[in-house]
Parts: C-alpha cells; sequence; structure tokens
C-alpha cells in the first residue's frame, strides 16, 4: 500500500472520528452526558441514582417509607456508585468468592444477602486493618478465636476464606439469638454485641432503624444494603464485567499433612510448584514453617496437575 493511500486512510478515519463526536458531544444536545462548553471544554453531567421503590434484608424490611431511612440509604448509593473501578474489581473478585461464601452461608442456614456484609468489610479481599482486623470477614484476634479459628504465628484462619466465613456465620447466629433481628445481628458486626446491647438498652428499642449509634454503625447496614442493590443490578447501573472476564476459582487439589514441613519453599518445589504459589492458594499459612502436633493435621491447597 503506498503512502498516499496511507495518508488519505488516515485523514479518513480522523475525519470519521470528529464527526461522530460531534453527533456525541451536540453543543445544544442538553440531554447528553457530556455538554460542550463556549471555550470548548466538555462538561460532564452527574447524576444520582435512584432509590428503590422496596428494599430487605435477610427478609426483614427495609423501612423506606421515612424520610430519614430513605436519605441514610441515598448517601450510601451516592458515595458507592461513582466508585467505578472498586466496583469492577469487586464485580471480578465476585466470580471467585460468592460461590464459596454462598455455600458456606447455606449450610450454617444463613441469609444469601450476608455476602454483601463481606464485601463492605473486605471488598472480598484479605486486608488487614490499622485495628489489626483480618481477612475477608476482618476479625480481630480475639474474636476470631472465640468463634473457632486458630491463630498463632504459623497459622491465621482468618485469612482462610471457607473457616472465616464459618466463624461469622456463628457470631451472626449467636447476634441474633441475643436480639432478635438479623439487620440488629450485621450491625453488630461492626459494633460488636456489647456496643449495640449498651444503645439497644438506654434507648429501649431493638430496632437498628430506630436507634441513634456510632457514626460508623449508622452508616454500616446502609452500605450492606446500597452494595446489595449496585452489585445485584450490575448491567442496570453500567458496570459490565463481559463473560470470562470474572476471576474463576483457581483449580487445586488437596494435600492433607499429619508431619511438621521444615522448610515450606523446600516443600513447594517439592510438590512441582513454588513458594510464592503455596502461600497465594493458603494465605493462611503465615510463615516460612509449618509445626504439627501430634494427632493433628492441615489440608493445604496445591495447584491442579502439580
Amino acid at each position: 500500500m503506498n503512502k498516499q493511500v496511507v495518508k488519505a486512510l488516515g485523514l479518513g478515519i480522523i475525519l470519521g472520528a470528529t464527526f461522530v463526536a460531534g453527533l456525541a458531544f451536540n453543543k445544544g444536545d442538553k440531554d447528553s452526558p457530556v455538554e460542550v462548553m463556549e471555550d470548548g471544554r466538555l462538561q460532564y453531567k452527574w447524576y444520582s441514582t435512584p432509590l428503590p421503590k422496596s428494599m430487605s434484608f435477610a427478609g426483614e424490611k427495609v423501612p423506606l417509607d421515612r424520610w430519614e431511612i430513605r436519605e441514610r440509604l441515598d448517601r450510601e448509593l451516592l458515595m458507592n456508585y461513582y466508585m467505578h473501578g472498586s466496583t469492577l474489581y469487586i464485580l471480578k473478585q465476585t466470580t471467585r468468592a460468592f460461590p464459596l461464601i454462598e455455600k458456606r452461608l447455606k449450610e450454617n442456614g444463613l441469609s444469601d444477602d450476608f455476602k454483601y456484609l463481606c464485601v463492605a468489610e473486605s471488598s472480598l479481599q484479605n486486608p488487614t486493618s490499622p485495628a489489626g482486623a483480618v481477612g475477608y470477614w476482618q476479625f480481630m484476634r480475639e474474636t476470631g478465636a472465640r468463634y473457632g479459628l486458630e491463630i498463632n504465628d504459623e497459622i491465621d484462619e482468618r485469612y482462610n476464606l471457607e473457616k472465616s466465613t464459618d466463624a461469622a456465620c456463628r457470631y451472626l447466629k449467636e447476634a441474633y439469638a441475643k436480639f432478635g433481628s438479623w439487620t440488629a445481628a450485621a450491625a453488630s458486626y461492626n459494633c460488636g454485641m456489647g456496643g449495640f446491647s449498651n444503645q439497644s438498652s438506654f434507648q429501649m428499642s431493638a430496632n437498628y432503624y430506630d436507634l441513634l449509634l456510632p457514626e460508623e454503625t449508622n452508616r454500616y447496614v446502609f452500605r450492606i444494603l446500597a452494595l446489595k442493590h449496585l452489585l445485584g443490578n450490575a448491567n442496570q447501573f453500567g458496570y459490565i464485567v463481559p463473560p470470562g472476564e470474572g476471576y474463576q476459582p483457581v483449580p487445586t487439589r488437596s494435600m492433607t499433612l499429619t508431619e511438621s514441613v521444615p522448610n515450606l519453599a523446600q516443600f513447594a518445589i517439592d510438590q512441582g510448584t513454588n513458594y510464592k504459589m503455596l502461600k497465594l492458594l493458603n494465605p493462611w499459612l503465615r510463615d516460612r514453617k509449618l509445626t504439627i502436633k501430634a494427632g493433628k493435621s492441615y489440608t493445604i491447597q496445591l495447584p491442579q496437575g502439580n
């Protein structure tokens, strides 16, 4: 192809793009999401997202007929709706994490809605908060141990999604038995059963929507509701993750260990993988070795095929 043809094609592409852009950003089109100003600047328009007509959490109705409840939900929808990159990243994580979380919630007799509590806590990652809360469900050390998680210098099951989900279920069922409401149980996950109980006793109500709580807890359940609404209706709100682009569960095989492993790097190599992959698949392993006491065993995950 000669240079003149290439130049002509290039000029045609530029003119075509300019024409399309002109149609898209019509200066006089007040309904366009982008408006061209007099000085040539592009002015984007930002809209609030409409509130749902009705909503529930774990089978309990959200009283959207009350003005203060609508405004509190509206605040969290606005704050989360425009976090596009974060929301898309969470959506990509859901295809890997939600199947296991949903399975554990169902087997523990809890509503599927509690998976959004996990999103609110950690964005489906394994972070450590400034206060020391760890993992997908953000357990403090003492609380995690109380609900059955092993936590020491070598092992921290707060990083184990399956076991920490089961621990969260145990907490939430205990809180429900105490307060008689799944919404109150969810709120107490943020401020603690003691904190919620103290406020409930003083204000003479166990209804989350009737209580004045610390600001973080005031917003907590509404953030969960906003995440449920946005993630549960992602396509409607313009969050598009094409098929196949969500992160998938990693194929693994299980191995049960009954004897101590003095060097996890060497162990990984002996199993046909490496230390990095061993730690990625088993983030609950927190040291370079694994000490196993007599009569105890641990099940680890290894790359399938190794």
